[in-house]
């Protein structure tokens, strides 16, 4: 893809209008701000900061770099997906990102993303969960960007993720979570220029937040699915 579409392409489904269904999820956000454990900007940019280093570099990304490697054969994303079946421990992860991926999935089949309809036809008929880092890697490699733009893409939509939801809890403003962010890019850059970790090198790290995560389930009130 040329410079100019691939950067395109990137601004499409990088953006909060792009429907990727990942807003209903906070990674355990929710259950802490409850606590009192997350009450601030500077509690906030710690755990986003958490959370790239333990959880999304050293787990979703290298499931991404997999699936794009693996794409457009579906079956051997397929095995890339089970692998993070397996390997996601807690009951609403392992759900929110089957949740995430599939609604990623039906939106890239809609718009006739190359290897999209033939992959959700698997995740129908439960021959892949459709976890969303494996789909990530299918379908942005669909529309044509390469590996280092979908590590980009992801990690961003990643934060962002994070970041909407503090927002939605109220515990930060618009201006807040740019400042976060902002301040996150020299982070997301370092990790972008390591190298993605192995399948079999795959983990996760973040015992607080799976925790937070697990207690979500029995919480009074939720306004996310974790």
């Amino acid at each position: 893809m040329p410079p100019p579409a691939e950067r395109l392409a990137l601004l499409q489904h990088g953006d909060s209008f792009f429907p990727s269904g990942a807003v209903s999820f906070s990674c355990g956000l929710e259950t802490l701000s409850e606590d009192g454990a997350i009450d601030s900007a500077p509690a906030i940019a710690a755990f986003l900061e958490g959370q790239l280093r333990a959880r999304w570099a050293s787990f979703d990304r290298g499931a991404l770099v997999a699936a794009h490697r693996a794409a457009p054969d579906a079956d051997a994303v397929a095995r890339v997906d089970a692998l993070l079946e397996a390997s996601t421990l807690a009951t609403e992860l392992r759900e929110g990102s089957r949740r995430a991926g599939r609604a990623l999935l039906k939106v890239h089949a809609d718009l006739g993303t190359a290897g999209a309809a033939a992959y959700r036809v698997l995740v129908a008929e439960r021959e892949a969960p459709g976890h969303s880092a494996a789909v990530q890697g299918l379908v942005w490699r669909g529309v044509g960007l390469d590996a280092a733009a979908a590590e980009a893409l992801s990690a961003h939509t990643f934060a962002t993720g994070i970041l909407g939801a503090a927002i939605r809890l109220g515990l930060l403003g618009h201006i807040g979570a740019q400042r976060i962010l902002q301040d996150a890019r020299s982070t997301l850059a370092e990790l972008l220029l390591e190298p993605a970790p192995a399948l079999e090198a795959l983990c996760a790290s973040a015992p607080e937040a799976e925790i937070a995560v697990m207690r979500h389930e029995t919480a009074a009130t939720r306004l996310f699915a974790n």
